[in-house]
C-alpha cells in the first residue's frame, strides 16, 4: 500500500507491505506493530520500543507530537480534491496495474469526477477521475503500459 503523508508540514510518501515499510527513497525497514487498545500502537523498530497514540490529525510518539495528514492515492474525494484547489493537479494510479484506456487527450476540457484513464488490476477495471473541472494539460499514461500505485497518469489545470 502506498500513502502520501504530510508530517508537520513536510510531504512524504510511505510504502507499507507485510511488516515492512519505506519512506520516500529511503531504505526498506521492518517493524513489528501491535494495537493493545484502539488508537494506541506499540511499535518495535530497530530493537527500540515506541508507543504511538493516534488521534484525528495528530500522532504522539513517546511524548513527541506530530501534526499529520494521510492521503490514500486510491481514494478520490470530491470534498478533499474539489474546486478549492488552484493550479495543476495530478491524477495518479490508485494501484499497480495496466493502463487499458486513455479517455481524454491533451487540451480536452473535463468536469470534476469525469473519467480520465482506466487501469486494470486483478481483472478489475478502475477509472481514475478528474479531481476537479479544468483542462487536461498532460497525459503520461499510454494504453498497454504498466503503472505503479501513485504514478502520475495525467495532469489537469
Amino acid at each position: 500500500m502506498k500513502l502520501d503523508l504530510t508530517i508537520n508540514g513536510r510531504e512524504e510518501c510511505i510504502e507499507i507491505s507485510s511488516g515492512r515499510f519505506r519512506i520516500g527513497d529511503g531504505p526498506e525497514r521492518e517493524a513489528s506493530v501491535e494495537m493493545p487498545q484502539p488508537g494506541v500502537y506499540s511499535v518495535l523498530l530497530d530493537g527500540r520500543s515506541y508507543q504511538a497514540r493516534v488521534e484525528e490529525g495528530v500522532v504522539t510518539v513517546n511524548g513527541f507530537r506530530y501534526e499529520t495528514e494521510v492521503r490514500d492515492p486510491r481514494r478520490w474525494s470530491r470534498q478533499s480534491r474539489g474546486g478549492a484547489h488552484t493550479g495543476a493537479q495530478d491524477i495518479k494510479a490508485s494501484m499497480p496495474g495496466k493502463v487499458v484506456r486513455v479517455l481524454v487527450a491533451v487540451g480536452d476540457a473535463v468536469e470534476a469526477g469525469q473519467g480520465i484513464v482506466v487501469v486494470e488490476a486483478m481483472k478489475m477495471q478502475n477509472e481514475m477521475k478528474a479531481p476537479r473541472a479544468g483542462k487536461v494539460i498532460g497525459i503520461a499514461a499510454k494504453a498497454g503500459a504498466t503503472v505503479t500505485a501513485g504514478e502520475v497518469l495525467a495532469t489537469v489545470m
